[in-house]
């Protein structure tokens, strides 16, 4: 039992010792994805573009609200003199384009995120790369993203904007 204790002793020891090692050799860098995101001249393209497609599905959606409105206020000031055959069928009118409209707004949504990506995807790329130049160029062990809120404290490392800056050919 005590050879046991003194072998996990042991293998502890040894495995705090080469982590130690390790860790003191580990260089730690930052950087704010935002930041360099908002600094690329590509982006403001990008979001005008996203903007457009937005406004467009903003009419649409607009375009079904009006109708709807329209209906239900037809509906409204007919209803005392509708038969109950015609009342009904308004009714489902009214249910169905109600039915639309919803899946409409949530095909929009994805529709929209989809349409964020494919354009941001290859700026994100290019962003992510030139990160994995800059560390590996730069002997950097780990690099935190601070934009993402992902890291909620650094005291020490490295930001590593300037040198992503010069490796996409921002100034």
């Amino acid at each position: 039992m005590r050879a046991i204790k003194k072998g996990i002793l042991l293998l502890s020891l040894v495995m705090l010792i080469s982590g130690f090692g390790y860790s003191q050799s580990a260089k730690f860098g930052h950087i704010d994805s935002n930041e360099i995101l908002g600094l690329m001249p590509e982006t403001d393209s990008l979001q005008n573009e996203l903007k457009a497609y937005a406004d467009y599905l903003d009419q649409q959606m607009n375009s079904m609200a009006m109708e709807y409105q329209t209906k239900v206020t037809e509906y409204q000031n007919n209803l005392p003199t509708m038969s109950d055959l015609i009342r009904q069928t308004k009714e489902k009118e009214i249910t169905d384009l109600q039915g639309r409209i919803q899946a409409f707004q949530a095909s929009a949504d994805q529709d929209l995120a989809a349409k964020q990506a494919e354009l941001f995807n290859p700026l994100i790329e290019k962003v992510r790369n030139a990160i994995t130049e800059v560390a590996k160029e730069n002997g950097y062990t780990y690099i935190f993203d601070v934009g993402t809120g992902a890291l909620l404290f650094f005291e020490n490392g490295d930001d590593i904007l300037p040198l992503v800056k010069k490796k996409i050919g921002i100034l």
